[in-house]
Formats: structure tokens, sequence, C-alpha cells
């Protein structure tokens, strides 16, 4: 029976067929591997997924942790699969071999990681909130700090964690007021509360290491004023600091991760007798929310895996239902038929092909931009990777969040009745995918970043390389005769974009455009896909089976229904609309 996890032909497909991953191994970073250990790389991240992951994701949705005497309780279930996890060696899977690391490409990690979302979204956060979080620690921590906390969280002993959110203050990073107060040996002392702190307490691991935004004393207002502290639940003594578990958030989803409230300083442990929670200043002051970026972008890639796993999986259960339920009769028969043989079913297939395939090839070509940035042979084709990440991680975040999300709705209804039950999957990954609009930065924040700064970065730098690519992709699929039609609508709809673009980024008044930024942002998206499954049915020339001919479809049906969706999209910032601009609250 297929896997209803992940498709690994697709997923080698993408790897090899169109990113060429295989031929890194050719660059000095990745010059001890290959072919053969990519392979055994992604074997076992399927099979440990399969059987360690996927078998307690329902039962860690019924049974979410429970706070209790101050505590968390888990399912048991959860700590094994974990333990799994971190005997494979892949929290360090990407990391550089002088700290321990395997030093695979981010490509490679990244499709691994895939396979763990989407067989338990819940439990694959604590890996991925805790190489995030190492990351950011060898990127800006002291060579201690690396030692101390970036080591064992690469041997999965320690975990890690986000900790910028407070109950006041939410998105707006801003307006927090968790407090830092030097003292005489070097460390700080914090005070306040972080709110909606993913994998905030629990005890699967040695040690939790929060990643912790605050204020020093006399600090700049604003986001100018935010520093980043390192607060371990254990100090390096091993006595316990002052972080407390304040609550849990119970969630519609996702519910196998603890979701908390901390409190920091509450003085329930007070180190050394003095009030306040130990912290050590990572980077500089006042500079903390630059430094904080590394994680927030790494995590708001990784959210937009966590939405094409759970749209990939509940698009295969959709499948293999479709192929199964018998339900109906087609023209010319008096017997049942597999529901599949119904259009309006094909339909909704097709349309969930189309976004969680397109999705993967987003993610796994941002995952590959980084393995541009490590290797790449020249400091300019490092720089031009780096930028146009930069430019695609709020699409990375935000267009799998939205459109995987569209494919696990589509799943409920292709099962109709039952899928709105608990007897079958859909309706927990449907539950589970709802948050990734959500966290990391809502749908809304990533249409600011990207039209109030991401494309006009640089003097546009980060655009233009884009639409150079794409324009490149246009050129070789006219060469096509099948595929020239397709090239000359991705043509097209590019210019339009460029076009809005640039009105936007020269109109006397920006905030009239920012008004329509998320309308921008989903336009900007489908371009994106459009052009990667341009590229696919490139990738798939030469080849006449049914899976080239999968591919080349759901491109045929991307540009044909989703692609001519970009000029209404679009329609509001062409015409300078501004009817959202001009509302006013009251009238609500």
């Amino acid at each position: 029976m297929a896997s209803l996890i992940l498709s690994r032909e697709t997923v080698d497909f993408l790897l090899f067929d169109w990113l060429a991953v295989d031929r890194l191994p050719e660059r000095p970073r990745y010059a001890e591997h290959g072919r053969e250990t990519f392979d055994a790389v992604l074997d076992l991240c399927e099979t440990i997924a399969a059987e360690q992951f996927a078998p307690h994701n329902k039962l860690s949705d019924a049974n979410e942790p429970r706070f209790e005497n101050g505590a968390v309780t888990m399912i048991p279930e959860i700590g094994r699969a974990l333990a799994a996890f971190r005997e494979s060696g892949m929290f360090a899977a990407a990391a550089d071999a002088e700290l321990g690391g395997m030093q695979l490409p981010a490509s490679i990690a990244a499709a691994g990681m895939a396979f763990f979302k989407a067989a338990n979204i819940a439990t694959a956060a604590y890996p991925m909130l805790t190489i995030a979080a190492a990351n950011l620690l060898r990127a800006h921590g002291s060579a201690q700090q690396i030692d101390t906390y970036v080591r064992p969280m690469l041997e999965g002993r320690y975990f890690g964690t986000m900790a910028l959110s407070e109950p006041q203050a939410g998105s707006s990073l801003a307006d927090i007021t968790t407090r830092a107060e030097r003292q005489a040996d070097g460390s700080w002392r914090l005070s306040g509360a972080k709110m909606w702190i993913s994998g905030g307490e629990h005890d699967l691991s040695e040690n939790i290491v929060h990643m912790v935004l605050a204020r020093a004393a006399g600090a700049p207002v604003g986001v100018k004023g935010i520093s980043l502290f390192v607060v371990p639940k254990f100090l390096p003594d091993g006595q316990r600091n002052d972080v407390v578990l304040a609550g849990l958030n119970h969630k519609m989803g996702y519910r196998g991760t603890t979701n908390t409230l901390l409190n920091f300083g509450e003085g329930v442990h007070r180190p050394d007798g003095a009030p306040g929670a130990v912290g050590f200043l990572v980077g500089e002051q006042n500079r903390g929310l630059a430094a904080m970026f590394h994680m927030m972008n790494e995590a708001r890639i990784g959210v937009g895996m966590g939405a094409v796993a759970l749209g990939y999986t509940g698009y295969l259960h959709a499948l293999d239902y479709a192929r199964t339920r018998l339900q109906g009769r087609v023209p010319g028969s008096d017997k049942a038929a597999p529901i599949i043989q119904h259009a309006d079913v094909r339909r909704m297939l097709l349309a969930q092909k189309s976004y969680v395939e397109g999705g993967l090839a987003l993610v796994l070509f941002c995952a590959r931009l980084v393995d541009e940035e490590r290797s790449a042979p020249d400091q300019a084709a490092r720089h031009q990777a780096h930028a146009l990440l930069e430019l695609l991680t709020p699409i990375a975040k935000s267009w799998p969040s939205q459109w995987c999300l569209q494919a696990n709705d589509l799943a409920i209804q292709i099962h109709g009745g039952y899928g709105y039950t608990r007897d079958y999957n859909v309706e927990q990954f449907y539950r589970d995918n709802r948050l990734n609009p959500i966290h990391e930065g809502t749908h809304g924040v990533q249409a600011l970043d990207l039209l109030g700064r991401k494309v006009g970065q640089e003097g546009g730098l980060s655009l233009r390389l884009l639409l150079d690519r794409i324009a490149g992709t246009v050129g070789r699929a006219r060469e096509q005769r099948s595929l020239a039609g397709w090239a000359g609508a991705l043509e097209r709809a590019a210019a339009e974009l460029d076009a809005v673009t640039q009105a936007c980024l020269t109109a006397p008044d920006p905030r009239q455009g920012l008004s329509n930024a998320t309308a921008y942002l989903e336009a900007f998206g489908h371009l994106v896909v459009a052009w990667i499954w341009l590229q696919l049915a490139l990738a798939c020339v030469g080849r006449d089976d049914d899976f080239a001919r999968g591919k080349r479809h759901a491109c045929r049906y991307f540009f044909q229904i989703e692609l001519p969706k970009i000029g209404p999209m679009l329609a509001p910032l062409r015409d300078a609309d501004t009817t959202i601009a001009d509302t006013d609250p009251a009238w609500f």
C-alpha cells in the first residue's frame, strides 16, 4: 500500500530531478556525502515517521498535555518518538561537522523533516523549534553559549523555544514589557510573562533553552530597545531557574505540543535567593530583534513546510478514499462507482494536488537557497541566494498556510459526512493546519513585510532577481511547444505584478497600497507557485509515464484555474482602491 504520509516519489523528483541536490557533493561543504547518503537519510526519516510519529497522532490529539501540580503531563508515546528522532541524529542533520553535525544539505534535512511533520505535526514541533534555536545561538551566541547550549541541543538532550509574545502585546513586539536587569557577574535577571510559547514546559529533555526577548533597564522605546537572552530552565550548575509554568493554552489543533504561559522571575524558583530568572545576553544589547529574526525566519519556512505536510497527507488520505469509496453511478453503468470517477471529485483532487505539490516544491526551493548561501562557489552567488530567500520567506510561510489548508478543507469534502467525524483523520489535519496562518507572524503581518519591506530592499534587488529567474524559465518553456502558452501567461502575470509593485513603491502615500497588502501577498504567492509549476513541467520533458503526466496536468490546472486569479487579486492595488483604508471602525 502506498504511503498516506507523503509521496517519496515526488520528494525524490523535486530534490534530484528538479533541484539537482545530488550535485551538491561536488562542493567542499558536502563532499562527504552522495546520493547514497541522501537516500539513506530519507529512508530513515520515512521509517521513523511511519513507525514512531504517525501511530500516536490521533492519541495525542485526544489526550492533550495537562497542567497538574505545576507541571505538564503528556502521553508517553511523544517521548518515545522523540527519543527515536534523537537517536537518528536528525537534530544535527544540517549542522556543521565541528559541532557534531552531519553537515547534510538543508534541502535534504528539510525533506526529511517533512515526513515527521506529515506524520505528526505536534510531536515534530519540538525538534523544529530546537533546531532553529540552536541555529540562532550558533550564529549570534558566544563560544561559551555554543558549548553550553548548542552542542546538547544538537544532540537532542536540550530542547529550545522562542519566547517573544506577551499577553498584552501579541505580535506587536514593540510593546513587550519583560524587563532585564544586569548583574555584577555579567548575567541578567529577567521578570515578565510570555504567552503562546510552544514547547515551553515538559519533561521530554534534560533542559529547555528559552530564547527570550526583553528590555534592558533604560533601553529605547519600541523595537530598537529589545535585547535577546538565553534563559535555561536549569542553570549550568544544575539549579532550577526562576521560569514558572503559569498555564497551558487549549488549542483547536496541534494539541500534542505544549503551548504555555510562562512567568519569568515570579519568585517560585529563586537562584541564589535573588529575584528574577537568570539570563545571558545573546549578541549586542538592544539588537535582540535583529538576532531573533534568524530563528523567526527559519521558523516561518518551517511553518510553511508544516502546512504543506498536513495538506499533503490530507490529499493522500482523500485520494485513497476516493479510489476505494463506492457511491453513485457513472453514465452507461448500473454499478456503483469509485467516487474518483465523478468529475467534481477529480476537480477537488486536482486542486489539492496543485496546492500541496506546488507548496512542497516552494519550501524545498527555499531550502535549496540555504544550500546556495552556505556553499555557492562565489560570494555574489551566495548574496543573491540570501536576497532571494529573504524575499520568498513570507511567501513560503503564508502561501502554503492558506492553500494547503484549503487542500485539507477539500479532503474533508471528498470524504463527505465521514470527513466531518473523528472516525477519519482528515478533520484533525484541518484543525492542526488552521494554526499555520496565525503563528510565526499572521497572514497580514507577512503581507506587510513583503510589500512594506522585502520587495523594495537593496533597491529592489530581490524582486529583480526573482523576475530575472522567471524570465529565464519563460524562455526555456517557449522552446517546448506544449509549454509555450503557459510561458506567455506567466510572462504577462509577472509583468503585471512588477508594474503594480513599482506603482506601490513610488506612490505618494505608501499606506494606500499597504491597506491592500494581503491581496498583494496572495497574488505574489500565486505567481511564484505558477513559476515553480512551469519548472516542474520542464523537468518532466522527455517522460511519458503516469507520474510525469500527472505533474503536467497539475501544472495545466494551475495555469488554467489559479494563475488567472492574479489579475483580480491585484486589482485593488492597480486601481489604488481605498475601500479598506476608508473604512471607519464605527461602521461595524
